[in-house]
């Protein structure tokens, strides 16, 4: 049996935003905020944790990415 997570448009959407607006660390925030209120939990979590793993590459965007879930 084949374990996949579908994932919505919405989803990756909301993910190339998020690419093209990492210039700017306080846009990329409200952006992922704006996100993660329409997205699922379930999907809210795993962008969350993409942009964890994104800002690591691009530490001049981690301007404070705390949220709790």
């Amino acid at each position: 049996m084949e374990n996949t997570k579908k994932k919505s448009s919405t989803y990756f959407f909301y993910k190339s935003i998020l690419r093209k607006v990492s210039f700017d660390a306080a846009l990329f925030r409200k952006e992922l905020y704006k996100a993660l209120t329409v997205l699922s939990k379930k999907e809210g979590v795993m962008l969350y944790q993409w942009a964890l793993s994104f800002t690591k590459s691009n530490p001049d965007v981690s301007y404070n990415l705390q949220y709790t879930f």
